[in-house]
C-alpha cells in the first residue's frame, strides 16, 4: 500500500500491554500507535508507555475531545515531537469549530507536533485544512474516504493558508476485524455508532450502512489505499495480549499483500 498503515487501540489500554505490544508493531513495520481518549482513559499517558518502549514507532492521539480535556491542560512531557501527532476534536461542545478553532491555536504555542483534527462533517474538515495539519476521519467507505480527502486538500488550496511545517494529510480511522471470533463484536460496534444521532445522519447523507465501512479482508484494506494514513482500530474478541499480537501479524500480511 501507498497509504501508511497503523493501529488504533482504546485510550483505557492496560499500560502494561501496550508496553508489550509497541516493540511487535515497530518490528511490523506500522506507522504508528493511535489511542482514542475516552473518560477512562488518558491517551496521551498511554502513549508515554509507548514511548518508553520503541524508537522510531509514530505516538498519535485519535481524538482527545477538547470540551472535556482543554488544550491549556494536556500534559505532553515525555512525548517526543518528531514522533507525536496530536489528534483532537469538539466531543459534545456546543459550538464545536471555535472550540477546536481555538484548541489549535494554544497547542501550536505549545508544541511544533502536528495537529490533524476529527472531522466528520464538512465544516470541521475545512477547518482541518485551513487550521490544521489534517484530518481525522472515521465510518467511511473506501468512495466516501476518497471524497473527503480530495475535499480536503481542495479546502486547502483554496484557503489563504499560511505555510505550514506539516502537510495536510487525511488519515482514516478504520474498524476492523482479522477473523471471524471477532465479527460479533464488529458487528456491535458498528451497531453502537449507527445508534448515534450524528453518526445516523451522516451514514443516511452518505447512503452506507455502518458496517459497510468496516475492514474484514485484505481487499477491504486495499480499497482504503485513498488516504495518506490508515487507522486499523483492532477489534478482538476480548482484547488481550494474545488476540492483539495475532491480530497485528494478521494485518501486516494484509498490508505486505498476503491473505
Amino acid at each position: 500500500m501507498r497509504a501508511a498503515v497503523s493501529l488504533g487501540l482504546a485510550g483505557t489500554t492496560d499500560v502494561s500491554l501496550l508496553r508489550a505490544l509497541a516493540p511487535r508493531l515497530e518490528r511490523l513495520g506500522f506507522r504508528a500507535l493511535w489511542l482514542n481518549d475516552v473518560p477512562r482513559g488518558d491517551a496521551l499517558a498511554g502513549l508515554r508507555a509507548v514511548a518508553e518502549t520503541t524508537s522510531r514507532l509514530g505516538l498519535a492521539t485519535g481524538v482527545i475531545p477538547l470540551d472535556r480535556r482543554p488544550a491549556d491542560t494536556l500534559d505532553l512531557a515525555g512525548l517526543a515531537v518528531d514522533r507525536l501527532v496530536l489528534g483532537v476534536g469538539s466531543g459534545g461542545a456546543r459550538h464545536p469549530v471555535a472550540l477546536v478553532r481555538e484548541g489549535i491555536a494554544t497547542l501550536r504555542e505549545r508544541t511544533d507536533a502536528p495537529i490533524v483534527v476529527g472531522a466528520l462533517g464538512p465544516r470541521m474538515r475545512r477547518l482541518a485544512a485551513t487550521d490544521g495539519d489534517g484530518a481525522v476521519l472515521t465510518w467511511l467507505t473506501a468512495p466516501a474516504a476518497a471524497a473527503a480527502a480530495r475535499e480536503l486538500q481542495a479546502d486547502a488550496a483554496a484557503s489563504a493558508r499560511p505555510a505550514a511545517q506539516h502537510p495536510v494529510r487525511a488519515v482514516l480511522y478504520a474498524r476492523t476485524a482479522v477473523d471471524d471470533a471477532a465479527r460479533s463484536e464488529l458487528e456491535a460496534e458498528a451497531a453502537r455508532y449507527a445508534s448515534y444521532p450524528n453518526y445516523a445522519a451522516n451514514f443516511a447523507r452518505l447512503g452506507i450502512r455502518a458496517i459497510d465501512a468496516t475492514v474484514t479482508d485484505p481487499p477491504g484494506l486495499h480499497d482504503l489505499d485513498v488516504v495518506d494514513e490508515v487507522v486499523l482500530r483492532a477489534i478482538t474478541p476480548n482484547g488481550t495480549l494474545a488476540e492483539l499480537e495475532a491480530f497485528a501479524e494478521r494485518a501486516a500480511t494484509w498490508v505486505a499483500g498476503g491473505e
